[in-house]
Formats: C-alpha cells, structure tokens, sequence
C-alpha cells in the first residue's frame, strides 16, 4: 500500500509551501488540511511540539514536524532525489538550506512592518543577505536556472516560497533591493516559473497574502485594495 500523506497548514506559510514543492517536484500525491491560526485545534496542538506549522501526518500514524526534516525524510524515500549525489556538493546545498531562515526572516520582518520607519529599516536589512545569496549563486560553477543547474533541487524549494513574499510585497510598493543582484533576480524567475512551486498553494495566493497585511493591521495594508477581503475563505 502507497504511503498517504497529509500536509497540516496554514494558507499563506511559506514553510508548508516548502514542503508542499517538494512533494510536487517528487509527484507524490498528498492531502492538505488548513487549520486556524487563531484557534489550533487540540489534535493539532498534540502532534506540533512548537505548535507550528507545517506537520506531515504519515500514514495518520507518525507526524513528522520541521519543514526541513520533512524535505529530508521525503527526499530519502520518494524519487527522484533533489539532493546531488556529490558529498561536497550535497553538504554545500544543505549549508545554503540551512541559511534560508535568515534570508525569510529578513523578507517577513518587513513585510509585517508596523510603521513606516520600520519598514524602511527593516527593508535596508534585505541587502545583505540578498547580496551574500547572490554571490553564492555567481560562485555556483553551472548556468543554472536552478542553484545545482538545470536539475532542482531541496535548496530550491527552500528559497522559492520567501522569493515568491519578497515579489508580492514588490508589487505592491516597489523595493527596487533584488534589481541590484542579477544572479539571485534570474534564480527568483526560474523558481516562480517552476511547476512544482506555481502548484505548491492555493490558485490564490497572492490576494490571500494581501488580505493577510490587512488582517494583521500591518503597515503595508495602507498599499492593499480591501477588494481582497474574504479571498482567504474562498481559497
């Protein structure tokens, strides 16, 4: 019997989507529920020791938490493997994975900014992290489009859902920060463009993201049409 999978989150994570790619990429089958994030239900509170998202429920048996262990486990047993099979160069993917939580950081603190002067200062603080990806990526030894090339990669799918963050807030008051590293914009193009990360949410997120900033009263609502509101209950 196949493994049933089932992926516990909420709409807008970006690090269920993480996972949600990586499922996608392996096209292994899966089911997602969407929990509260106001009111986390009891069964969900048990299996998430952080209670946080996201949760992979294996088999309705074992929960596995933490969406790089849930990258790792899934890369270990279903195929095609996303890490290279060079022990450098697998050690260096991870070493990259590993750094993305101080690249989503930088992207989400400004994001939910509460004032004008953070926002400015919070966006200042994107250039460096954004600088050092990109020179990783210029020091990559391959054309790409993919950190590894042409294959993608557990690195890939770690990066992608805070690229993605980093371009919705773009849209709705330019930064102008990613224009300044042309390595890291053509990687963010290519992994938007992926099918397994353009399938990895619901059809409409990008308007679910936007109502979220009103929700929250952040400062970048002021920027949101409230023609959004409500697109998070229709997704």
């Amino acid at each position: 019997m196949a493994t049933q999978f089932k992926l516990c989150s909420f709409k807008t994570c970006p690090w269920v989507q993480r996972a949600a790619i990586v499922l996608r990429a392996k096209n292994v089958a899966y089911d997602i529920t969407y929990i509260n994030r106001d009111k986390r239900p009891d069964w969900f509170l048990a299996v998430s020791p952080h209670s946080k998202v996201p949760v992979l429920l294996v088999n309705d048996k074992e929960a596995l938490f933490e969406s790089n262990a849930i990258a790792e486990y899934l890369d270990e047993t279903a195929a095609p493997r996303l890490h290279p099979e060079d022990p450098l160069a697998r050690a260096r993917n991870r070493a990259w994975t590993d750094y993305v939580s101080t690249f989503a950081s930088a992207i989400s603190n400004t994001a939910y900014s509460d004032s004008e002067e953070e926002f400015a200062a919070r966006s200042a603080k994107m250039t460096e992290p954004f600088s050092k990806l990109n020179d990783a990526l210029a020091k990559r030894g391959n054309a790409g489009p993919f950190f590894n090339g042409p294959k993608f990669s557990l690195v890939d799918a770690a990066y992608a859902p805070f690229l993605q963050r980093y371009t919705f807030m773009d849209r709705i008051k330019p930064l102008g920060i990613l224009e300044k590293f042309p390595h890291l914009m053509a990687w963010r193009d290519a992994l938007l463009a992926a099918p397994a990360v353009k399938a990895s949410t619901v059809s409409n997120i990008e308007a679910v993201w936007q109502e979220g900033l009103i929700t929250r009263k952040r400062w970048l609502k002021k920027y949101v049409s409230e023609s959004v509101l409500g697109t998070d209950a229709a997704a």
